[in-house]
């Protein structure tokens, strides 16, 4: 594992957010609140969940006390105050990979769990997988809310990002 791995990571992170968050702006109100059977019901739901577990997690990389004690709710109940946190949390992201160092991916470190409460121990690269593939498990999910309203769902494929930034080493050759 190296940190240029977690740094693009984050960088995607914020990339795929602000490209679901501009398709989800267009949404009329009653679409982005509506229970559409995902596993955090609405598009309002899923979006504040991100948010939840993204604090959550960075609390806990950081050694600071836990943020919140559930992982559902609405932190934010509109969308321009959600959108508005959700761009701060990425830019703390961005700023948390940008300040690993290659010893800091085999510390261990400690925290409570909030579902089936329990202590863990474990090396922090193996939770910084979880936590980018956590974000983007969740944001597959409003992604197929979106496509299941009929609306256009941005691409968010990894390797789109990779194109765009440069990120990843790929390197167009036409």
């Amino acid at each position: 594992m190296s940190v240029a791995r977690y740094r693009m990571f984050a960088a995607y992170n914020a990339w795929a957010n602000r490209r679901l968050y501009d398709a989800v702006a267009a949404l009329p109100e009653a679409e982005y609140r509506a229970d559409r059977g995902a596993f955090f019901k609405s598009l309002e739901g899923t979006l504040n969940h991100i948010v939840i577990a993204d604090q959550l997690w960075l609390a806990r990389f950081l050694d600071a006390p836990p943020p919140y004690t559930e992982l559902t709710g609405i932190v934010r109940d509109d969308f321009a105050s959600l959108r508005a946190l959700r761009e701060a949390e990425d830019a703390r992201i961005i700023a948390y990979a940008d300040s690993l160092t290659p010893a800091d991916l085999n510390r261990r470190f400690s925290y409570r769990t909030i579902t089936n409460p329990a202590t863990v121990e474990q090396d922090l690269a193996p939770a910084l997988d979880h936590f980018f593939n956590h974000q983007t498990h969740h944001r597959g999910q409003a992604h197929g809310i979106l496509t299941n309203l009929g609306h256009d769902a941005p691409s968010l494929d990894l390797v789109y990002f990779q194109r765009e930034s440069g990120f990843g080493g790929i390197k167009r050759l036409d």
